[in-house]
């Protein structure tokens, strides 16, 4: 049997010391952009900074845009000096890339096999320098992954020689070294794109995109937008600093320049053109890529906020990962316990607690056909299980398209109980439970959520004492316009603000005096607590619309989890 390689991807000469997380680390939501301190709550990590060590991590997991935050810390000086994966890893490999190619800023990337990733994992401190990684008596040969295997077609050759400019050949360039990195035979064409990086988290989303649309960038495929960091149209009536405002603008422009649709959200797939089974795409952004191959039976990567952009521009993707069908079959089943009488509170629970079961494969969930979940329970299911794995896909037995593929043959098994269900709940649950704003709409509301608020609003006032505030794309509040829904929402003291999402609310926006927020979002729920140093409350639609008329969120668990 062949022996697994040790790989240096990125190369670096560089030191430091050792940290290790047991579990994969969502750099966005995770890290804090201009410190590299680690601001996830419910990470092993929390609270230490990540600058200058060298971090081994299994992969990583959650949010594409995590890329971003790695060059923003490669900007200013606070990146970590070498990131050391057991498993594949393309967001935060994408970011060392872009810092090393584009602004000469080195994030040394190398993948070890299991016995040398846990060697390396007992030393103190370790040093990177050419082809060799050292560290407390360790020493191992690094393989530099290259491209030179790639079949390549014409077209890709002409691309890559800078046949179509320097953007273009910059992208292609870029596309195959992920491509070797990831040891893909091949590029694959893809129908559409979804960029992720057009939110102003942090500086270098900027510098990135004017630099790309200054060197005449501009999409191969149609490409929408994700949610950005301000509502486009009416930004200036929000008090927001001018600074940020204009910057987040520019940001949202630079990608409109480059030929992408302003749709402004992180749930691409509620369009009435949303893609098919089977359909290859090149989407970013987690919550979008999971239920696009999971729901749709669409075909994606997971790719990296500016791998989306490169892929745009070159209408191809390297041929690996859930691209290739037998990499789409479960490698882990679990058995989901099903409550009798649950709520919708149900389904994010469900995902992020099928995150920490399959952090790093795709699962199969079986037990839950008899719920019969809507396109709703989906959605949720599939964003809260992005901030826990890092896996593109998963399956429900006997609802998804792909629910009856059989699993791989050394698939683990898992039992997923009410217990398990009932402490995801308290974890969530850890704020107090007087609440001073209700956040709907991390991934943006779908008219359908949009109508049931409205219905068990039922035209009540909203409590004076708290804010209460739904995020949604502009083509379904143009929607929920043309049907009364905003009139009678807004009666009742409710917001609807477009093109921005929860992942990038800031202050004013996000009400200033608030300190506990409750949401019905998983996924919201998983990041609040780092993104916006607030305490947070979860629970159903229902109980959310009782938090916005009472101020108070129930203080007990639901009858169907208690």
């Amino acid at each position: 049997m062949a022996v697994e390689a040790a790989f240096l991807i990125v190369p670096a000469d560089v030191e430091g010391d050792i940290a290790v997380c047991s579990e994969g680390l969502s750099f966005w939501g995770g890290v804090d952009p201009d410190t590299g301190v680690v601001i996830d709550a419910h990470h092993d990590l929390h609270g230490q900074s990540v600058a200058g060590r060298i971090v081994l991590m299994p992969t990583s997991r959650g949010s594409c845009s995590g890329s971003g935050v790695l060059l923003q810390l490669a900007l200013n000086g606070h990146a970590p000096a070498a990131l050391i994966f057991r498993e594949d890893e393309e967001i935060l490999t994408l970011g060392a890339a872009i810092a090393s190619r584009m602004f000469d800023k080195t994030v040394g990337v190398a993948r070890l096999p299991a016995p040398d990733y846990i060697a390396l994992s007992s030393a103190k401190s370790a040093r990177m320098r050419g082809s060799r990684l050292k560290a407390d008596g360790i020493s191992i040969d690094l393989h530099m992954a290259s491209g030179g295997d790639l079949d390549l077609t014409p077209s890709d050759r002409s691309k890559l020689d800078g046949d179509q400019g320097t953007a273009v050949a910059l992208a292609m360039e870029v596309v195959c070294a992920m491509a070797a990195s990831q040891g893909a035979k091949r590029l694959v064409d893809v129908s559409r794109g979804h960029i992720d990086g057009c939110i102003l988290a942090h500086s270098a989303n900027l510098v990135f995109a004017e630099k790309m649309a200054g060197m005449g960038a501009k999409v191969a495929v149609p490409t929408t937008l994700n949610a950005i960091s301000v509502d486009r149209e009416n930004w200036t009536e929000h008090d927001l600093p001018p600074d940020f405002g204009q910057a987040a603008s520019r940001l949202a422009d630079a990608y409109v320049q480059m030929g992408a649709r302003p749709t402004f959200t992180c749930a691409p797939y509620l369009s009435d053109d949303a893609p098919r089974l089977g359909e290859n795409i090149g989407w970013s952004e987690s919550n979008a890529v999971i239920f696009a191959n999971s729901v749709l039976g669409a075909r994606t990567a997971k790719h990296p906020d500016y791998l989306d952009l490169f892929v745009a521009l070159t209408g191809r993707a390297p041929e690996s990962g859930v691209y290739l069908p037998r990499n789409r079959r479960p490698r882990m089943v679990i058995e989901v316990e099903l409550p009798r009488d649950h709520d919708d509170a149900f389904w994010p629970l469900v995902g992020w607690v099928a995150g920490r079961l399959a952090p790093d494969r795709v699962p199969l969930l079986t037990g839950l056909e008899p719920a019969a979940p809507d396109r709703d329970d989906l959605r949720a299911l599939c964003a809260a299980f992005g901030t826990t794995s890092a896996a593109p896909l998963l399956h429900v037995a006997g609802v998804t398209p792909e629910g009856d593929l059989a699993p791989a043959p050394d698939a683990a098994q898992a039992r997923m109980t009410v217990a398990d269900l009932a402490a995801a709940w308290e974890r969530f649950n850890a704020g107090p439970a007087n609440v001073d704003l209700v956040a709907l709409g991390s991934p943006h509301l779908s008219l359908e959520e949009t109508r049931r608020f409205a219905a068990l609003m039922s035209g009540q006032a909203t409590h004076p004492d708290i804010s209460v505030i739904l995020t949604l794309g502009r083509d379904i509040l143009s929607k929920a316009r043309a049907e009364g829904l905003v009139a009678r929402l807004e009666a009742s003291g409710v917001r609807l603000i477009p093109d921005l999402c929860w992942c990038s609310i800031i202050e004013p926006v996000f009400p200033r005096g608030a300190r506990t927020l409750m949401t019905n979002s998983g996924k919201y729920a998983h990041y609040a607590p780092g993104l916006s140093g607030r305490n947070v409350r979860f629970g159903s639609l229902s109980d959310c619309a009782a938090a916005a008329r009472t101020g108070v969120a129930a203080s007990e668990r639901p009858k169907w989890l208690q």
